[in-house]
């Protein structure tokens, strides 16, 4: 009885564990960025929180954003230019809403699909009840070595799901291009060919010839 207690108890911790790990990841977000605009976020940091803001521009163009992040006060803290991708990690030196900026204001006519991930914290501790001078059971072991794998599937998973958007915009971008390259061909060797027949046309064609009778 005590054992399934116990397991029962492990389970519980496993779940809430995965629930706050979940709470302290931040923000996720896929979205879309029309070209002349701008798009901002907030997020509430307290002093002495380890964060980590990356992105990476999804479809569009040559998939390069402006990013731009402030904290309260309104310093600048990471400014790059038409990026693709990127990773910035800081520890917030005040208490305040720190604001992160995406922008595709130099772009007059294409449309981007940017994806960030900003990580606020430290993930908590798998089992935040257990006294930490004593060893973990063999369960708990499993558990945390189970919880460290599944964070790395998640990252993988997101990673090629990335992956596979920009390879099948890429691939349908290039489609289209091949489709109008090919209607063009077809339309230039439509009127090479008849020009060609005009040209052959008009040099066996019979032309009229008058006869001019001299008397004598």
């Amino acid at each position: 009885v005590f054992m399934m207690y116990g397991s029962f108890r492990v389970l519980l911790q496993v779940l809430w564990a995965l629930l706050l790990w979940g709470w302290a990841l931040g923000s996720e977000l896929t979205f879309e960025l029309p070209d002349n605009a701008k798009q901002c976020f907030y997020e509430d940091i307290i002093i002495g929180t380890k964060c980590t803001l990356e992105f990476q521009v999804v479809t569009g163009g040559h998939y390069d954003v402006d990013c731009r992040l402030e904290d309260g006060d309104g310093n600048i803290l990471y400014k790059e230019m038409k990026k693709q991708y990127d990773s910035f990690t800081f520890t917030a030196s005040k208490n305040g809403t720190y604001k992160f900026c995406f922008s595709n204001e130099f772009s007059t006519f294409t449309h981007k699909t940017v994806y960030f991930d900003f990580q606020v914290g430290e993930d908590p501790p798998l089992f935040p009840n257990e006294n930490r001078v004593t060893a973990l059971t063999q369960m708990e072991s499993a558990c945390v070595s189970i919880h460290e794998a599944l964070k790395s599937v998640i990252d993988y998973q997101t990673h090629f799901r990335l992956r596979e958007a920009q390879g099948r915009s890429r691939a349908e971008d290039l489609n289209t291009r091949v489709a109008f390259w090919s209607i063009g061909e077809a339309i230039i060797l439509l009127v090479v060919s008849i020009s060609q027949v005009v040209l052959l046309r008009s040099f066996f064609s019979e032309r009229k010839t008058t006869t001019t009778r001299v008397g004598s």
